[in-house]
């Protein structure tokens, strides 16, 4: 448990650090690019979007307006209920996640993967599934 614990803590720290670095771009950025690039219109509600990236939704209000203020996603009003907002990916968005990409997954490879030498990933992404349902 305190490995586990340790790695919780250390882990975000790091594949941040190396985002800033290589693509001055934050972790959270990238989260919020990357949740509205894998949903079919590239939109998610405010709200959903803040829950996915585990912030509070006055954080993602201002994460959000950070984004916009570079073109990387626009904020429009939610037809289905006019009092929220969806945030939108943006074609420039997109290509910026593109480009954050490699730096994302090299550091992933390097922090995470590279240490797991002979272990089964699907057994090992299934447990990690089913203990996020239980939760």
């Amino acid at each position: 448990m305190r490995a586990l614990g340790r790695f919780l803590l250390v882990m975000p720290r790091a594949l941040d650090a190396d985002l800033t670095r290589e693509q001055r771009m934050s972790a959270s950025e990238y989260s919020v690019l990357r949740h509205l690039s894998e949903t079919p219109d590239q939109q998610m509600r405010m709200s959903e979007l803040a829950a996915a990236c585990d912030m509070s939704l006055s954080g993602m209000t201002r994460l959000a307006a950070k984004l916009e203020s570079l073109g990387y996603l626009e904020r429009i009003r939610c037809v289905q209920d006019a009092r929220g907002a969806n945030a939108v990916l943006t074609g420039r968005g997109l290509d910026r996640l593109r480009e954050a990409w490699p730096t994302h997954l090299a550091s992933v490879r390097r922090h995470i993967f590279d240490h797991l030498g002979g272990l089964d990933l699907d057994r090992l992404a299934a447990a990690f599934s089913a203990m996020a349902t239980e939760s």
